[in-house]
C-alpha cells in the first residue's frame, strides 16, 4: 500500500501544443483511485504525450490535470508524486540491480540503510531476490523490466506510469510480464496509466481504455464495451479486427434495426440509427460458414485459406467485397473458389453511426 494510498488522476479539457502542431487536443478523461486504465492508439496520436503531461514532463498548454484531487497542471515531474517505467527502461549500466532500485530514496536523502532497504523490500515485491549484485547487462529482458517497475514504486508513488512497457520484450515474454504489471496493480492497489499501441495487451491488462485519435478521445470505457459497440469505424477497427461493410438499414423497431447486409437481412440493436445508409463492423469469428443459403446468410466463394494452429484465417468474396473469416478449432481446409454461404452470430456484428 501507498503512504497516501493511491490516487486519481483527471484531466479537465487539456491540450498540448507545440508552436502551430497540436498534438493534444481538449481531452478529458478519469483514472480512478486504484484502477489501471490504458492510452491506446496508433502512433502520434498523442497518447505518450498525454502520459508525459501526467508524470509533468510536459507541461500542458491549455486545461487542468489533477493527481488525487489536487491541481498540478503547472507543478515539476519533482514536486508530483508520480513515477514513470520508460520503454528503454533507462537502468544505469554501471549500477548493480539493488543500486539502481535505491535510486530514488538516495537521491532524495533517506541514507544508504534507509534506501537499501525499501530497495529489497520492492526486488522481493517483482520477483527478483537473489539478484541484488547483477547489473543490468547480466539480465534478460524480462528482468530488466521488473528492475525498472521496482525502481518505479520503490518510492510508493500516488501513480505509476508505464510507456510502451512490454515493446522490447518478444511475445510469448510479454504476455507473462503483462499478466504480473497487472497482477502487481491489483495486488498493491497501485493507480496505474498505460500506454500501448498493442490492443490485445490492452484489452488483457486495462479497467478502462481511452482510444486516441488525432490527438482527441476516440472512445473510452470498459473493454468488453469498446469491442463489442465500438462508438465509430476508427475504434471497431483499431481494437480487433473488423469486416466494415456499407448497409441499409431499412426500418427501426423498438430499438431493434432490419439491416440488409447485400442480399442478406438480420435484426440489429439500432443504436440510435434511424432508417437510411449506415456501416456494420463485423468480427471475424461472427462470421459462420457452412453451405446452406438462407434468407439471412449471404452467398460467398473461398479466396484465400491459411492454418495458424488453433484457428483458420480465411478470405470469402461476396457480394459486399471480401470479408475476413475466423474459423476456430480443428476444421478441413477450404480450397479456394469453394462455394460457401457465411451466416450471422447472436454477438459480434454492430452497426456503427455514420461519421
Amino acid at each position: 500500500m501507498t503512504k497516501a494510498g493511491p490516487a486519481s488522476v483527471e484531466f479537465r479539457n487539456v491540450s498540448m501544443r507545440y508552436g502551430s502542431v497540436t498534438a493534444v487536443d481538449n481531452v478529458s478523461f478519469t483514472v480512478e483511485a486504484g484502477k489501471l486504465v490504458t492510452l491506446l492508439g496508433p502512433s502520434g496520436c498523442g497518447k505518450t504525450t498525454t502520459l508525459r503531461m501526467i508524470a509533468g514532463l510536459e507541461i500542458a498548454s491549455d486545461g487542468q490535470i489533477l493527481i488525487g484531487g489536487q491541481d498540478v497542471t503547472r507543478l515539476s515531474a519533482a514536486d508530483r508524486d508520480v513515477s514513470m517505467v520508460f520503454q528503454s527502461y533507462a537502468l544505469f549500466p554501471h549500477m548493480s540491480v539493488l543500486e539502481n532500485a535505491a535510486y530514488g530514496p538516495t537521491v532524495k536523502g533517506l541514507g544508504k540503510e534507509k534506501s537499501r532497504e525499501m530497495a529489497l523490500d520492492k526486488l522481493a515485491l517483482v520477483g527478483l531476490k537473489g539478484f541484488e549484485n547483477r547489473y543490468p547487462s547480466e539480465l534478460s529482458g524480462g528482468q530488466q523490466q521488473r528492475v525498472a517497475v521496482a525502481r518505479a514504486l520503490v518510492l510508493e508513488p500516488q501513480v505509476l506510469l508505464f510507456d510502451e512497457p512490454l515493446s522490447n520484450l518478444d511475445a510469448k515474454l510479454r504476455r507473462r510480464v503483462r499478466e504480473e504489471i497487472r497482477e502487481l496493480q491489483q495486488d498493491l492497489n497501485l493507480t496505474v496509466a498505460y500506454v500501448t499501441h498493442d490492443q490485445e495487451e490492452a484489452l488483457a491488462v486495462s479497467d478502462k481504455i481511452i482510444v486516441m485519435s488525432n490527438a482527441k478521445i476516440a472512445q473510452q470505457g470498459a473493454p468488453r464495451a469498446l469491442y463489442e459497440e465500438p462508438a465509430n469505424a476508427f475504434v471497431a477497427d483499431f481494437i480487433g479486427d473488423a469486416n466494415l461493410i456499407d448497409v441499409t438499414v431499412t426500418a427501426v423497431v423498438d430499438g431493434r434495426a432490419d439491416v440488409a447486409i447485400g442480399p442478406a437481412s438480420v435484426s440489429l440493436p439500432a443504436r440510435g440509427l434511424g432508417p437510411g445508409p449506415a456501416k456494420v463492423a463485423i468480427r471475424p469469428e461472427s462470421l459462420l460458414l457452412s453451405g446452406q443459403v438462407g434468407q439471412s446468410s449471404l452467398p460467398g466463394t473461398i479466396s484465400k485459406c491459411a492454418y495458424l494452429g488453433n484457428h483458420l484465417d480465411i478470405m470469402v468474396e461476396t457480394p459486399v467485397g471480401e470479408l475476413f473469416v475466423i474459423q476456430y478449432g480443428h476444421h478441413a481446409m477450404l480450397e479456394p473458389g469453394t462455394p460457401v454461404s457465411l451466416s450471422f452470430a447472436g454477438s459480434g456484428v454492430t452497426l456503427i453511426p455514420p461519421a
